[in-house]
């Protein structure tokens, strides 16, 4: 990708003078800032045939680069390798984001492809499969070869997979009969279909409907593991690991040998080819007889270069004192052996030996490494506009006086358009797009991009001006291609019965099931389903009337009474419950005529002003938020008043989708009130909303504690008047003094956090004007189509393109951990949220860590301090007085704060998997990776619910997977939420599928839509055959 900027610099003598020498000798290059550095080295990649590595030290940096050289070179062409701190890495269970990210890297360079490669300093000390074994276990699949099935199942499971009776997950593989499913790590599922031995069809399929799809002629399936472990390696790794445990117990403490002998037994475990790659990696250095390190799976021409050495090589005393110390630790404590190690020590010594390395340092610093040319470049950073028209003016015309050529990056078309009419204004000779000899100098030149900041170049008469500059605003990220997964009512995981699941059947109530059995009855064999009831009464079904039977789902944690067999009681239940929907059936439709009733004002279709308001939105939209915008713009273009619901996951865009009604409405001049539960919340609202609309005439207001008694005062004022177009306010907006002069619409946020009396006055204002109401509950499927035509629901499930799935590790809890998690956020300048939910010694905790990091700042917020206090400490967060947050469970709803994006949670294994979830949506909301540490307490003996919590919670680890689980409490919540809260019991007597299918016919009666199949007769044919699956059939 050649750009206007790398043009300047080919040109210029000191990058010629580079250029010669870049990879040939030992280089010092300083003056560089980060963004005019990733220039430099994008231009020598685009210049150059061979693989180009840059060594960061640590991957926030890693990022940062990859960022700026996207701007250049083609995301294909660089490949970044995403490493944690290795113990970390070890030890944790994990999301499988960064290892697809690293089998990428190492299958590239493993086939030599040239490429810019980004390693983390720790990448390059972490052992690794030889190379030679890791191009054996590359895949490559066509139509018509010939393949022995049992060799390409046994190299599966090397290359990591798993094997399941049905693929649903990432680095899962299945054989049913003539068919091979296999979920690779990179690209989608694929399905091969096998004539004898021959390949005689590949297609992808989904594994949600596991329907096939588009046919492929051929398919490259790489490892699920960065680790490849064959029957040789597992044998090389008994073999080393005795050797280790006989050496290491007689030198440890008497206390903890038993403790050793556990920790070998349970490494022992791994006889059987289903070995854990995730415990296997512990055991990395007794794995390989010459295990590789990264530098081994490059070409030995390969340019090398170093950002910042004298930081990476502070990084490299700290990550060895600090790896030795956990070693040391495992192996007295009784939980590792002598000779464990993870890292290879001499990586980084290794590098600079074999190969000439280019430095790159901003300052000129002593070296500790021979150097042979020094180029000094003069760089500069730029001013700081934020939007300030004179000093950006008086500026740009020095520049433009002194000749220099200005490239401003402005990220979207409509931004190009505003900084274009912006210069025009100022009378600067402006270009968009385009470099030709007449206009070099003196003149600005607009062009589409995105860096991570400006820079001046003086003796090029260059100047680069980004958007962060122009307006504050930040970076955006690239996208990359991930998968978008979506909701939970297309899961079938969680429907499916497993014995001793509590199910519902329509006649008999709730029983538990105990699996299928097949039965001689009159002489003819078929498959019943066995349940249990009260006492010892059983109850066999047979497999035709499975439809009746349903599986219970309820609130978190519940274990329902079991009903007796030909009792009355689930009868009254199933009455009660049935009086109880109807009420509420009667309640939706006088709400729903009265809506019909009532007339509204009627908005005309959108406006030029409305069209360039959208286009400055520099996020594409996801496909949900369309439809919900077009569902509220088609609710508010009619003369009905409008009443929607608009539920979404957190973070993925609802404000968006009410700022654009909002502005709608402001455009035929009506006023908008935006009500918020939390005074934090309606801060955050607020400044998004003079964010969004900077560019536009619109007066907007708050109302909350924030602001003092004249300025609310100004704004009542201004509402009475006209004046103000839009207020965000807490409750304090519902006072009877407040008087709107044309109130078009309400938008309220988490309604059900206003207590009686304020929801009561909602519904006064609701009269007559468009309201949308905005929620993060979900609200569950069944229950949407249940209230389809009294209600209106939209509902956003796609995630939004930046969001990647935050990396959940579940581990034991250990200071080194969680000091290492928070040095690594603090020093990426990032923020951290510690959940500890004991108040009585919350303080206690906030010394403990600061003993830990002694330079950090470190606030305290639980739900006993009063409400001034708690907002303060919360607001001092957001704006980044702290770096942690030792906080109670009181931050899980509605607090926004992008920059704090690492999370460890206490105890994990007390709390409830959909307050898991929501917790963990508090991190990864920026366009950084978030970071989830759930801790659990070492040697506890963890329940069975919260082992199966925590197991939940690592396959949580994709967006979206284990919001499956998460959902259908939650969804029971968002049900409560709806109905109102006396549901819940009558949701969890009957189970939430019939509670749902019973409140959806009562709607309909009451509306007098009637099911014709209600009353049909069932048919019910009975042939005299055996019908039933032998058991060899099903795989136990």
């Amino acid at each position: 990708m050649k750009s206007i900027i790398t043009e300047y610099i080919n040109e210029d003598k000191r990058y010629q003078e580079l250029n010669e020498v870049f990879g040939k000798e030992n280089v010092l290059v300083t003056g560089l800032s980060s963004a005019a550095k990733a220039t430099i080295i994008s231009e020598k990649y685009l210049n150059s045939s061979k693989q180009l590595l840059v060594v960061t030290n640590n991957l926030y940096q890693a990022d940062k680069l990859e960022n700026d050289l996207l701007q250049f070179v083609d995301a294909e062409h660089i490949y970044k390798y995403p490493l944690q701190d290795i113990m970390t890495e070890e030890f944790s269970t994990q999301s499988p984001q960064f290892m697809s990210e690293r089998v990428r890297t190492l299958t590239a360079l493993a086939q030599e492809k040239r490429g810019l490669f980004i390693v983390p300093l720790n990448g390059l000390k972490k052992w690794l499969t030889p190379v030679d074994m890791w191009q054996a276990h590359q895949m490559s699949l066509s139509v018509g070869d010939d393949i022995d099935i049992d060799a390409l199942l046994n190299k599966l499971v090397n290359m990591g997979y798993r094997r399941e009776s049905v693929v649903s997950h990432i680095g899962e593989f299945s054989l049913r009969g003539g068919i091979i499913d296999i979920y690779p790590l990179i690209g989608d599922p694929v399905r091969i279909e096998l004539f004898a031995t021959e390949i005689d069809s590949i297609r992808d399929f989904d594994v949600e409907t596991q329907r096939s799809e588009s046919n492929l002629e051929s398919v490259e399936i790489t490892t699920a593991s960065d680790y490849i472990i064959t029957d040789e390696v597992i044998s090389h790794t008994k073999q080393k690991l005795k050797e280790a445990y006989e050496m290491t117990r007689p030198k440890i403490d008497k206390a903890v040998r038993n403790d050793l002998k556990e920790t070998y037994e349970s490494f022992k475990l791994f006889e059987d080819s289903l070995f854990d790659h995730q415990v296997l990696r512990r055991l990395v250095a007794f794995m390989y007889e010459s295990p590789a390190t990264i530098m081994d799976y490059f070409k030995s021409d390969a340019i090398i270069a170093v950002d910042e050495f004298n930081r990476v090589k502070e990084t490299e005393t700290t990550l060895t004192t600090e790896v030795d110390e956990f070693i040391q630790n495992l192996i007295e404590s009784g939980k590792g052996f002598i000779g464990q190690t993870f890292l290879a020590y001499d990586g980084f010594e290794t590098l600079l030996k074999r190969h000439p390395v280019t430095y790159f340092t901003l300052f000129t610093a002593t070296m500790s490494v021979p150097i042979q040319s020094i180029i000094k470049f003069s760089c500069k950073p730029v001013q700081q506009f934020y939007g300030q028209y004179d000093i950006m003016r008086s500026e740009f015309q020095r520049y433009i006086k002194n000749d220099y050529t200005v490239v401003v990056l402005a990220e979207t078309e409509v931004k190009k358009e505003r900084i274009q009419s912006m210069l025009n204004e100022m009378h600067i000779p402006t270009f968009v797009d385009t470099v030709s000899d007449n206009h070099q100098t003196g003149s600005a030149i607009i062009t589409e991009g995105s860096l991570s900041e400006g820079f001046e170049l003086p003796y090029m008469q260059l100047v680069v001006v980004t958007e962060r500059e122009l307006f504050k605003s930040k970076q955006k990220k690239k996208p990359k291609q991930q998968k978008t997964l979506t909701n939970a009512e297309k899961i079938k995981s969680y429907q499916d019965l497993k014995v001793g699941d509590y199910i519902v059947h329509v006649h008999h109530g709730v029983g538990r099931y105990l699996g299928v059995e097949t039965l001689e009855v009159a002489g003819v064999h078929k498959d019943y389903i066995k349940l249990q009831y009260k006492g010892t009464d059983q109850l066999f079904v047979p497999v035709d009337q499975m439809d009746q039977v349903q599986k219970y789902v309820a609130s978190e944690d519940k274990s329902p009474k079991l009903n007796k067999l030909g009792g009355t009681e689930w009868k009254k239940t199933k009455a009660k419950v049935q009086q109880s929907v109807e009420d509420i059936a009667d309640e939706l439709i006088e709400l729903y005529k009265e809506r019909e009733m009532s007339v509204g004002y009627k908005y005309g279709p959108d406006t030029a002003e409305q069209n360039d308001f959208e286009l400055d939105f520099p996020y594409e939209l996801t496909p949900d938020q369309s439809k919900s915008i077009d569902e509220i713009k088609g609710d508010m273009e009619v003369e009905k008043p409008m009443d929607r619901l608009l539920c979404g996951d957190v973070g993925y865009g609802k404000t968006e989708v009410a700022v654009r009604a909002a502005f709608k409405a402001v455009m035929e001049g009506k006023q908008v009130a935006f009500l918020v539960p939390t005074t934090i919340l309606a801060q955050q609202h607020y400044e998004t909303l003079i964010e969004r609309m900077q560019d536009f005439p619109v007066e907007i207001q708050l109302i909350s504690r924030f602001r003092t008694t004249k300025e609310i005062k100004e704004t009542k004022e201004g509402l009475k008047s006209g004046f103000v177009d839009i207020v965000v306010g807490t409750h304090k907006l519902l006072g009877k003094d407040i008087h709107y002069k044309d109130l078009g619409l309400l938008i309220v946020d988490e309604e059900q956090r206003f207590g009686v009396r304020h929801k009561e006055r909602i519904k006064t204002l609701k009269t007559n004007v468009d309201v949308l109401t905005l929620t993060a509950t979900p609200i569950p499927r069944t229950l949407h189509m249940s209230m389809l035509g009294v209600r209106d629901l939209s509902v956003i499930e796609t995630p939004p393109e930046n969001r990647f799935p935050v990396q959940t590790y579940v581990l034991e809890q250990n200071a080194n951990f969680i000091k290492e998690a928070l040095e690594r956020e603090v020093s990426r300048e990032g923020q951290v949220f510690y959940l500890y939910n004991k108040v009585q010694s919350i303080y206690e905790k906030r010394e403990q860590l600061q003993m830990l990091m002694p330079d950090a700042n470190i606030g305290v917020a639980h739900g006993q301090m009063s409400e001034r206090d708690l907002e303060e400490t919360m607001l001092g967060f957001i704006n980044h007085e702290y770096d942690i947050l030792v906080t109670t469970t009181i931050i899980e709803t509605g607090v926004d704060v992008p920059n704090a994006n690492t999370l460890i949670i206490e105890d994990a294994d007390r709390f409830g998997l959909s307050q898991l979830y929501q917790l963990r949506g508090r991190v990864g909301r920026s366009s950084r990776i978030g970071y989830a540490y759930f801790l659990h307490p070492t040697n506890k003996v963890l329940t069975e619910s919260a082992e199966e919590r925590l197991q939940a919670i690592k396959e949580f680890t994709e967006l979206g997977s284990g919001f499956k689980i998460a959902m259908r409490d939650l969804n029971i919540r968002g049900a409560g939420n709806l109905l109102g809260k006396q549901q819940h019991g009558f949701i969890d007597s009957v189970g939430f599928d019939l509670y749902s299918q019973m409140l959806e016919e009562a709607v309909n009666e009451k509306r007098g839509i009637t099911e014709e199949q209600a009353d049909a007769p069932e048919v019910e044919i009975e042939l005299n055959i055996d019908a039933y699956l032998p058991a060899e059939y099903i795989q136990k």
